[in-house]
């Protein structure tokens, strides 16, 4: 029998394993009461997965066909060879150091630039996420990394258009891959990277939750903190959707300074230079479309109401872009053509580019009517008049048809205009949430954020034409132009007959 210090011993322990038993217990309701890591959704998934190879269907055989039937028949395949290997050698600089660039936290460079990071995608994993436009909605990290390459890869592609027949092809890869490092990852750092909506969020909530005021203003100051860890043009508040700006803009400039700085084609204009084949150029432009549903709807890097409103815009601006090009030069040249109409189509897709999940369906309509009068007139009038040789008039397309879209976007994101409105993320949901719009703030955001590409890329790519010219020479020599790239620079023919 228990003598009574045996009983106290008893006791004692007894104690000890019932508090072990509560303080267990309450471990196991916290762990349970805690919010659960966001998980993927697997529609989300599979859907980014089809976006993001739309996408590449757009480089290859897309646009490799749009231009391939615009250029001369001699030069056929040397365009084909140029898109193909854009896509292959940005696909690699991306994987192992453009990723990091473009969409991390680049310290003190952070307005400008990202860091080194995800360097050799290090951190990278199959359990590891990318945040979408939604509180606790996310997608594996992977497809982000593999989306966003695929804007990387046809943006510089887009460029060539512009001196297309004339520059060699070895200037072409090393421009290429000093373009891409340079300046389309700064640019798209600084327009789409942004800590994401639960960080906003969470801060901005323990804010409010906030009793006391030091613990008021270490929470204003971690919320100003995560709002600053966003790119420059992010943080002022620039609208782009899918790329106006980081897609459209950046290689429409750059491929003006590059027809400038490294000449005319020989005979032009003198000598006609007609395409060789429209019948690929409208498969290529066809081919477009289809992909820009990807470009744009994928964007919004889930499967929402906001995905099928992207759609919807991609659809209805496309055609009444090619329409609107159509009558016009039907009206001004007597005829309409197959050429002006699936341009005016990419200048429709490229318009509503940025503002594909901001504004409303009929916003969208009008936006493309304007994208192809606008662009038609920079085709077939500005060009002219100033004499530039615009080859494939990457300028006046992607470009204009870049900056009408970029500032209109400021414009039909108003919810009294039938827009989406700009969410506030600081109000967790956020999706549930729109900011009041103000029209002079929208609008000057919108401007600024042009103006900063159009000088980003159009003096940094003036800088790389030259160093490229200075060092490897950009141009193929007389009678190799005559000749045709496909033998000066590749020794085969795209058609044997």
């Amino acid at each position: 029998m228990p003598t009574h210090a045996n009983w106290k011993t008893i006791a004692k322990g007894a104690g000890i394993a019932a508090l072990a038993l509560a303080l267990g217990a309450g471990a196991a309701w916290a762990q349970a009461a805690a919010p659960a890591a966001p998980t993927p959704n697997k529609g989300d998934t599979a859907w980014m997965i089809v976006a993001t190879a739309l996408v590449l269907m757009m480089s290859i055989p897309g646009l490799a066909l749009f231009y391939g039937g615009l250029v001369r028949s001699k030069n056929m395949l040397s365009i084909l060879t140029q898109v193909f290997m854009i896509v292959c050698l940005v696909a690699v600089i991306y994987t192992v150091y453009g990723y990091s660039l473009a969409f991390t936290s680049g310290g003190s460079l952070n307005a400008y630039i990202g860091g080194f990071s995800k360097v050799f995608l290090s951190g990278v994993t199959p359990e590891s996420n990318a945040a979408t436009f939604s509180n606790g909605v996310v997608i594996p990290e992977y497809i982000y990394f593999a989306f966003q390459m695929t804007f990387a890869c046809i943006t510089p592609a887009l460029i060539v258009g512009a001196f297309a027949e004339r520059t060699k092809f070895s200037a072409v890869l090393v421009f290429v891959a000093l373009w891409v490092t340079f300046i389309y990852f700064p640019i798209a750092h600084m327009v789409w990277y942004w800590a994401g909506p639960d960080a906003i969020g969470d801060a901005a909530k323990a804010l409010a939750a906030a009793t006391d005021e030091a613990a008021k203003t270490a929470a204003a100051a971690k919320l100003a903190e995560v709002k600053a860890d966003a790119g420059m043009i992010f943080q002022w508040g620039a609208l782009d959707f899918a790329g106006g700006t980081v897609v459209h803009i950046n290689a429409g400039i750059a491929g003006l300074v590059g027809a400038i700085i490294i000449g005319k084609r020989v005979g032009f204009p003198r000598e006609a230079m007609m395409p060789h084949s429209l019948v690929m150029t409208m498969i290529g432009a066809s081919l477009l479309w289809v992909g820009w549903f990807g470009f744009n709807a994928g964007s919004n890097l889930e499967a929402n109401g906001t995905t099928a409103l992207a759609l919807v815009n991609t659809f209805v601006a496309t055609a009444g872009a090619a329409l609107a090009w159509l009558f016009v030069e039907w009206g001004a040249k007597g005829k309409p053509s197959l050429l002006g109409m699936v341009s005016g189509a990419v200048a429709g897709l490229v318009a509503v580019t940025p503002a594909s999940g901001f504004a409303g369906p009929m916003g969208s309509l009008v936006l493309g009517l304007l994208a192809g009068v606008a662009c038609y007139f920079f085709v077939a009038v500005v060009k002219n008049k100033l004499g530039y040789d615009d080859s494939l008039d990457v300028f006046g397309i992607h470009c204009i048809g870049g900056i009408l879209g970029a500032i209109a976007t400021g414009i039909l994101v108003n919810p009294s205009l039938g827009g989406t409105g700009i969410l506030d993320y600081e109000v967790k949901p956020g999706a549930a949430v729109v900011a009041a719009y103000e029209f002079g703030p929208a609008i000057m955001n919108q401007i600024k954020a042009v103006l900063v590409t159009l000088l980003w890329s159009g003096i940094g790519s003036a800088i790389i034409f030259k160093i490229v010219d200075l060092t490897i020479g950009l141009r193929l020599a007389t009678d190799q132009e005559r000749e045709g790239l496909d033998l000066a620079d590749h020794g085969e023919r795209a058609y044997n007959y």
